[in-house]
């Protein structure tokens, strides 16, 4: 096995070089002049503003020299500017990233625990009005569009109960605790400040149900199947006949065999909700890396594309090492195989 990570490592920078190769094509070629977003539609039909903006941004130069540009620059972590906020797009990145990253780790636990939960419970029912039940929520979590299920949550638990607040990480005077992790739960925990701690977790909450509802449906049906499958197995049989309780035989012999599948999707889907919340962030007025993809596809910010899009591969990789190895840890038959 360790075989098989260390040629997974070794085959990873190619596969960096083959995104940023990728995202680059794709964003040069796409309809629409960036001048506009940089100058402003009415200097477009000044010759002498656009020339000068086209050498300040390397426009002017080949397909070519720009791709050898920009390879060259990324080789010492340059990812170039902005075209739309003016600075570094690693340094926006960098601010933005842990916003997402915080609210992807908790609607993906969110999902994990209510989705295992939903599915033992409807493997245990099968073919009753519970399991009826589950699979219908857990079929809506996956069919729901995101945006009108954000905009409902926001209008019934924050603008009609009040139970929660409203968008953003924190209230609209709150002043956000000193960077040092970017999430706010954690980085208002080390301040000691517990009121501004529960404030973030609080503005936590909905924006990470919403988006972990459609984790909480595709865990839930996975899971179900796998526990169907794995309780007619003979050593279920074997446990049940040495007198071992229902639930034990459940939890501790069915439970641990059907969450082996369960890893590759859950990697897979955190990978994915990296760059895929992007409407749960708009909603929400979340300030992470969907909002500002968003933002810079409406301004054809190339070097913000590109940015964007290495992040999101970089995401699936390094989700797909770990789920590989996390697969190995609780399944000693890939151990085996992979010697």
């Amino acid at each position: 096995m360790s075989g098989t990570i260390l040629r997974r490592l070794l085959m990873m920078p190619l596969l960096v070089f083959g995104i940023i190769t990728v995202a680059f094509l794709l964003s040069q070629f796409t309809k629409g002049d960036p001048l506009a977003s940089l100058i402003g539609e009415r200097q477009m039909n000044n010759p002498v503003i656009v020339a000068a903006a086209k050498a300040k941004w390397g426009l002017d130069r080949s397909l070519p020299e720009r791709y050898a540009i920009y390879v060259g620059r990324l080789l010492t972590g340059d990812m170039g500017t902005s075209f739309r906020t003016r600075q570094p797009v690693a340094s926006d990145l960098a601010q933005r990233l842990p916003a997402t990253v915080e609210l992807v780790i908790a609607a993906v636990i969110v999902g994990a625990v209510s989705g295992i939960g939903l599915g033992v419970l409807a493997a245990k029912h099968r073919d009753t009005w519970i399991d009826t039940l589950i699979r219908t929520f857990a079929l809506a979590g996956s069919s729901v569009p995101m945006f009108w299920l954000g905009l409902l949550a926001l209008f019934v638990f924050s603008s009609k109960l009040g139970l929660l607040p409203g968008p953003g990480r924190l209230d609209t005077r709150s002043v956000a605790p000193h960077f040092v992790t970017g999430f706010f739960t954690i980085d208002a925990l080390l301040e000691r400040d517990l009121a501004k701690f529960r404030e973030a977790l609080a503005h936590l909450v909905l924006p990470a149900c919403v988006l972990g509802w459609t984790v909480t449906g595709i865990v839930a049906r996975l899971v179900r199947a796998a526990m169907l499958d794995v309780m007619h197995q003979d050593f279920i049989l074997a446990a049940r006949a040495k007198g071992a309780g229902e639930w034990r035989v459940l939890l501790n012999h069915g439970l641990r065999n059907a969450l082996i599948p369960t890893l590759t999707i859950l990697g897979f889907t955190f990978a994915y909700l990296i760059t895929g919340a992007v409407l749960t962030e708009t909603i929400f007025a979340w300030p992470g890396i969907g909002s500002y993809a968003v933002d810079a596809a409406r301004s054809l910010d190339h070097p913000a594309i590109i940015g964007v899009t290495i992040v999101g591969g970089l995401s699936f990789l390094i989700a797909n090492l770990v789920t590989d190895i996390a697969y190995a840890a609780v399944d000693p038959r890939v151990r085996i195989g992979g010697r």
